[in-house]
């Protein structure tokens, strides 16, 4: 999992705005996904590995992977949360 102390100096690449984990119910829906060969990420690339856990926006529009304890925080990995959940963020 991610270092508690390096979460609140990352910030999303996108939004610039702060990170926080996301729920496993979330992770999961992002998996499955990944499984069906459904997600897109940013960059338009299928999103092929499933991920140990998931960092969102603070706006909760943008998901990004980590895996192995390490975040991508590669704008064109991000994947929109939207195409997870099915619908827009708040």
């Amino acid at each position: 999992m991610i270092d508690p102390n390096l979460l609140p100096l990352i910030r999303c690449p996108i939004t610039k705005l702060p990170l926080q984990i996301a729920d496993a119910t979330l992770i999961q829906q992002c998996n499955e996904a990944i499984q069906r060969g459904h997600l897109i990420d940013r960059g338009e690339r299928r999103v092929e590995q499933v991920v140990d856990a998931l960092l969102i926006s603070q706006d909760g529009a943008w998901l990004y992977p980590v895996r192995g304890s390490i975040p991508t925080l590669i704008p064109n990995w991000a994947i929109a949360a939207e195409k997870v959940t099915g619908h827009a963020s708040p």
